[in-house]
């Protein structure tokens, strides 16, 4: 018979040994067996959810086994199922509410979100562009948007005042669009900027790139006479929506307000336009607009491009576009009233 004693090495493996030792090795304290040589003994102990671990211990060793694994064919309880965390394969995830109850929280939710975006409708902001672009109003990035606005307005001279920065809405029902030139952000100079790319108020003369607008149009259009001032209002009223992809700007920083939401909220209205209405003219110029009117769609809508007609770019393809009769052409063509580029 050999005295020894046993340390139990519990790990990963589906096994844990108790090692027996020699009464010569044993460390001090530990507890002494004496088993007779050869003679295996099995102990069954019950376990609370009915498994058994079976010690079988010999003259060597003393080997743990278990727990049993359910007898072939049997099948955990759903109840067991729960509590282990485990979910039938393929099974989606139970809700406790009810599809009535589910149904009016995504109601209660819309409702929230309208309430939000009447809130947040800008200053000035036309009834019929209002309706149909609201939904961007309750938006993270436009109310964040209007912060970023306020706050400017609080520090430094921003252009144009609060109640121009939208005027291309006012000008026109957002439906009776029928032109669309895109412009990149406004004019940073006093009195200027009113809500309308290219446009400035009057008294203001013409800035450089609006002169050469007036410049095409003397030769593309019989009868155009410069109107000794630069404001655009005239075309607006007739359907030309005159959108600058940034709307406002802090004085004599040009660009100051970009990459802030405003090209976002644009997208958003350039979107509407494309999705929504039907043979919309498009005149882009400079690679700036022709970037922001990649999206849309030449089967449904008539796009224009040429170069910018600022004066570092306006011989590279602006002048001689004949893009204001081309317009012209393809209106009546459709159906619609061409625009009197001469109404100012």
């Amino acid at each position: 018979m050999k005295v020894g004693h046993y340390s139990k090495h519990l790990g990963n493996s589906p096994k844990e040994v108790a090692e027996y030792e020699d009464a010569d090795t044993r460390r001090p304290g530990a507890s002494t067996l004496a088993f007779p040589q050869e003679r295996e003994q099995e102990l069954k102990m019950a376990g609370s959810d009915k498994t058994s671990v079976i010690c079988i211990i010999s003259g060597s060793c003393l080997t743990v086994k278990g727990p049993c694994p359910p007898e072939q064919g049997e099948m955990a309880s759903p109840a067991k199922k729960a509590r282990a965390g485990q979910e039938e394969p393929g099974t989606p995830p139970s809700s406790p509410l009810s599809p009535e109850q589910l149904d009016r929280i995504q109601k209660n939710k819309a409702a929230a979100l309208l309430r939000l975006a009447a809130r947040n409708v800008p200053v000035g902001f036309g009834d019929s562009w209002k309706k149909q672009l609201s939904g961007e109003f309750g938006k993270p990035y436009f109310i964040k948007l209007m912060g970023f606005v306020a706050e400017e307005r609080k520090r430094y001279t921003v252009y144009p005042p609060p109640h121009q920065v939208f005027t291309w809405t006012q000008m026109c029902d957002i439906r009776d669009v029928k032109v669309v030139i895109l412009g990149q952000d406004p004019y940073h100079g006093p009195n200027q900027a009113h809500g309308l790319c290219f446009s400035v108020q009057r008294p203001v003369l013409p800035p450089p790139s609006l002169e050469n607008i007036y410049k095409e149009l003397s030769t593309d259009i019989d009868g155009f006479v410069h109107p000794g001032h630069g404001d655009l209002s005239g075309w607006a009223k007739q359907g030309v929506l005159l959108l600058n992809a940034v709307l406002t700007v802090r004085a004599h920083q040009a660009n100051s307000h970009k990459e802030r939401g405003w090209e976002q909220f644009t997208d958003a209205v350039v979107s509407w336009l494309n999705h929504n209405l039907n043979g919309l003219i498009f005149l882009l110029w400079g690679s700036y607009a022709q970037k922001k009117g990649s999206a849309i769609d030449r089967k449904r809508h008539h796009v224009l491009q040429t170069a910018h007609p600022s004066p570092l770019s306006v011989y590279r393809g602006f002048f001689g576009c004949r893009h204001f009769s081309k317009a012209n052409e393809l209106l009546q063509k459709s159906g619609k009233k061409p625009i009197d580029w001469s109404e100012l």
